[in-house]
């Protein structure tokens, strides 16, 4: 599990140390750095998938994240001979520290490595690194430009059976639920209290079920109440199949029911499938989404940090804000496993744009000790304004 992270020249920040919990949160308003974070992560993902991170250097572009040239990687303010630094340290002890060189670049050079490409500069680190979950298979990242509906999805043996993964943009997300559908979920303290009994594993009705996919249908009905899934496989043409219905025998295309449906189920599949230390990336858990549903994916995530999962969250929905903090009010996640980041844009006299990130702690009761100007403010400033009488 990730402890703590440096970013140093890369995108908006100088120097900038962040702290990790199981449960870390980034807020703030737009292009304030909330993704430079999650990307510095992919990054070094993406690198050691490709063969690169470990002894020659930081692919900028590929399947996971594709940040453009070396130009746009680097601190504005950094100088030629400044180098872009990882350092990240792990809560068992274990650090990496990756540093990379880049090449300022001309349109007179036709192959200039630092346009996409930024050489390792550092010794390799220790091999333990690349055993936790940035780069093994218990990672997942739901990205904010995810799959929407479709009549029909992709079957990939290689991604879902060997990889373990919901694809780049999800896309695998049913065939991974069609092929674990009957696992048992890894933590019984996420399984939802109005599970449908399992028509799939067990005789006896009044059975819990903690099968894979009854728990989704149960949290999904969080979304929408009363939601079923029924899968089919076509597997001569590599196509999967998933309809919902609603305790009628009407079944529904993914394309006939709310977007917020599909968009939503990769995260809850993620946080279910979990194991203990598997760290999950999510952008904008609340596209799509009815406050409630919000609120109750907020839970759902802190449910997912207090069985061992390490979540990091870019959120810009106070109800999912809420959500965490009810969960923390609830006693279903300690207060200390819970981190608030906010980014906010600075200015100093003379000097370009700076990014800002201010930690706000929240305490038992699932109050947050400060509010900045920007943290999940809007709502009471708007309420301000219209108890204020109008002039006439």
């Amino acid at each position: 599990m990730i402890g703590s992270l440096v970013l140093t020249n890369f995108k908006p920040f100088q120097n900038q140390p962040l702290t990790f919990r199981p449960l870390t949160l980034l807020s703030g308003l737009n292009s304030t750095g909330k993704s430079s974070v999650l990307q510095a992560l992919l990054l070094l993902r993406q690198s050691y998938q490709k063969g690169f991170l470990s002894e020659k250097g930081l692919v900028l572009n590929g399947d996971l994240i594709n940040i453009g040239t070396a130009k746009d990687a680097i601190f504005e303010g950094a100088s030629k001979q400044e180098q872009l630094v990882f350092e990240i340290l792990w809560k068992n002890g274990t650090k990496g520290v990756w540093k990379f060189k880049y090449e300022e670049y001309t349109e007179n050079k036709q192959e200039d490595i630092g346009t996409n490409f930024l050489t390792l500069a550092s010794a390799p680190v220790d091999d333990n690194v690349y055993q936790s979950s940035l780069f093994n298979q218990e990672f997942h990242y739901i990205e904010a430009e995810r799959i929407g509906p479709r009549s029909f999805n992709k079957i990939s043996y290689e991604k879902v059976q060997i990889g373990r993964t919901l694809g780049d943009k999800c896309e695998y997300t049913v065939n991974f639920l069609a092929v674990n559908a009957n696992t048992p979920i890894s933590h019984s303290q996420l399984s939802h209290p109005n599970v449908k009994s399992s028509r799939r594993q067990f005789d006896d009705p009044e059975i819990p079920s903690l099968a894979l996919i009854d728990q989704v249908e149960a949290w999904m009905g969080e979304i929408s109440p009363g939601t079923r899934i029924n899968i089919k496989s076509n597997l001569d043409m590599d196509l999967i199949n998933i309809q919902y219905f609603y305790g009628d025998n009407n079944f529904y295309r993914a394309t006939n029911v709310g977007f917020g449906i599909t968009y939503t189920l990769p995260i809850i599949v993620a946080i279910l499938a979990s194991e203990p230390d598997t760290l999950i990336l999510v952008e904008n858990p609340e596209a799509h989404l009815h406050p409630r549903g919000q609120a109750k994916m907020g839970e759902l995530l802190a449910l997912a940090a207090s069985c061992g999962v390490q979540v990091v969250i870019e959120t810009h929905s106070d109800h999912v804000l809420n959500g965490i903090r009810l969960a923390v009010h609830g006693g279903k996640l300690n207060p200390e496993d819970v981190q608030l980041h906010y980014f906010q844009r600075q200015e100093k006299q003379g000097q370009a744009l700076f990014t800002e990130v201010i930690s706000p702690k929240i305490d038992r009761n699932g109050r947050i000790d400060y509010w900045p100007d920007g943290f999940f403010d809007e709502w009471e400033k708007d309420l301000i304004t219209l108890l204020k009488p109008r002039d006439v």
